[in-house]
């Protein structure tokens, strides 16, 4: 099932070197590269059907297409390498492992879109990360892949790698463009998008760290190369963080549309200890979970996920078992987005903080089904009621949790009201 696209040096020894990078391949497409037209490299990644791996999916290569042209203003490329979100963690694997493939990838891409200007804006606690990709970049500076002549051509190209201060908003593009013109922060409300009005005001590109890191195998093989693998709607690899309760839990690249349930037991070597399972959050925290049964008949695409009511997210699929607590497991989730709400809106400030108390109260044996049934009407009137989408990251899948597990909340319900009428709360 395991492919190596992304993750061909990973277990390389000292990858992350220009010199046993180069020795693998690296910036080996760049010959090809500046002998196309950058309008055909557009083309080749609409070909190939690579979309955004950050976990909105949109397709790279008509994002790009979105940028004005002739505006007399400098084109940035912003790479999101923020990765916040629960449970994933892939793009690390990229930066420490192969950060010439994502250089490499940025030359690419700045190319097609006419940007000599990159900013990498990473997650401020990544700190061997940061080391070893400032390492990378500093080694294509020396051996001239970036600077003032790119591979010896005439093509600028500087890259920047920028450090946020650990806010998990800040994984929202706009967010993200803020924090580096340094100003708090805080999502910017759409439109203007960023393709027209980006960082400092001018045509911005923001793609994930492993979309641009997929573009120099698209270039270098060909874009139905990357086709041949997953499906017609979701074309390529992708690099799936799978943890939770199994017994191999780890990075694997696989190819698009395999079944979950045998990606679980092939491939992660299926639930631990013995254990049933009892749910399967896809693609990362904020995607809504299924269940053991709806597992059975999903596949790892963007359609499928779409299809069974949740979405294909960051790939960080964490596997449940059945002894997981779904009331305690939601209250931590709540209590995630809510401490990360960065209180601008108030149905994501205020309403967060009164689902986690909600929550809590169930918790300790102190809730109706009232306030189960206030937790779905708090969902729904949160629920893209504000400028960005973290309120909804929390409400998607608490809403989830609520619908398909209903029974563990009334069981705390139940418990309580027992106890309660035993004098021995209350």
């Amino acid at each position: 099932m395991e492919v190596k696209i992304l993750s061909a040096k990973f277990d390389i020894e000292n990858s992350h070197k220009l010199e046993v990078a180069k020795e693998h391949g690296a910036y080996a497409t760049l010959e090809k590269l500046f002998a196309m037209e950058p309008a055909d490299v557009i083309e080749e990644v609409k070909k190939s059907g690579l979309r955004g791996r950050g976990g909105a999916g949109f397709p790279a290569g008509v994002k790009w297409s979105f940028l004005p042209k002739d505006t007399g203003k400098p084109v940035y490329l912003a790479v999101n390498s923020d990765e916040s979100e629960p449970a994933t963690f892939k793009d690390r694997y990229i930066l420490v492992r192969d950060p010439h493939m994502l250089i490499e990838g940025i030359i690419i891409c700045c190319y097609a879109i006419g940007c000599h200007d990159t900013y990498i804006y990473i997650r401020g606690e990544y700190t061997s990360q940061v080391r070893i990709l400032q390492q990378a970049i500093d080694e294509a500076y020396e051996a001239g892949y970036l600077g003032d002549t790119v591979a010896g051509r005439d093509f600028k190209l500087e890259v920047t790698v920028h450090r946020g201060a650990g806010a998990y908003v800040c994984g929202e593009e706009t967010a993200l463009l803020e924090s580096i013109e340094g100003k708090k922060g805080q999502p910017r409300s759409k439109p203007p998008f960023p393709a027209v009005v980006g960082l400092y005001d001018c045509p911005t590109i923001i793609n994930n760290v492993q979309s641009i890191a997929s573009l120099p195998f698209i270039i270098d093989q060909g874009a139905e190369a990357y086709t041949a693998y997953g499906t017609e709607k979701s074309a390529g690899t992708h690099l799936f963080g799978i943890s939770g309760h199994v017994e191999k839990p780890g990075m694997y690249e696989l190819p698009l549309g395999l079944p979950v349930l045998d990606v679980l037991d092939k491939v992660a070597g299926g639930v631990w200890k013995g254990r049933k399972l009892k749910g399967v959050i896809p693609g990362g925290s904020s995607t809504p979970v299924l269940t053991a049964e709806e597992a059975k008949t999903a596949t790892l695409d963007y359609e499928s996920m779409a299809e069974h009511g949740t979405m294909f997210g960051s790939g960080g699929i964490v596997v449940l078992d059945d002894t997981v607590d779904i009331v305690a497991l939601v209250k931590n989730l709540i209590d995630f987005y809510h401490h990360e709400s960065c209180g601008q809106c108030t149905p994501c400030r205020e309403g967060l903080g009164w689902m986690l108390k909600i929550t809590k109260k169930i918790l300790a044996g102190g809730g109706s089904s009232e306030d189960i049934d206030l937790l779905l009407e708090l969902c729904d009137n949160i629920e893209m009621k504000t400028v960005c989408v973290l309120s909804a990251a929390c409400t998607m899948p608490v809403r989830s949790y609520l619908n398909k597990f209903r029974h563990e909340f009334e069981a705390y319900v139940e418990k309580g009201a027992s106890l309660q009428a035993a004098g021995i709360q209350g």
